[in-house]
């Protein structure tokens, strides 16, 4: 997998570990897919979708606790998203 690789090249990077991470969510790989968001939102906490994207994860692995908090975060970071409002009723609900 190219993002695989990239990951290797560039560990550090956001960006490659948001995109693998959804790649991974893409195709039902849940846990590996919240450790890639997780690490980008260590990588780069201020980054409003890899928390939301985190969010979905942990709600599809059963941390509903965990996919709250992230959902609130990415929502104070960048009100108004209706997708992120949408999750946060749901997880809220």
């Amino acid at each position: 997998m190219v993002l695989s690789m990239a990951k290797l090249i560039e560990p550090d990077k956001g960006s490659i570990r948001s995109a693998l991470g959804r790649a991974l969510f893409m195709t039902g790989r849940m846990a590996r897919a919240r450790r890639e968001f997780a690490k980008a939102v260590d990588i780069n906490p201020s980054d409003d979708w890899a928390h939301f994207a985190l969010a979905l994860a942990c709600e599809r692995t059963g941390e509903r606790a965990r996919a709250l908090g992230h959902v609130k975060l990415a929502m104070a970071m960048r009100p108004g998203i209706e997708h992120y409002e949408r999750a946060l009723r749901r997880l809220a609900g």
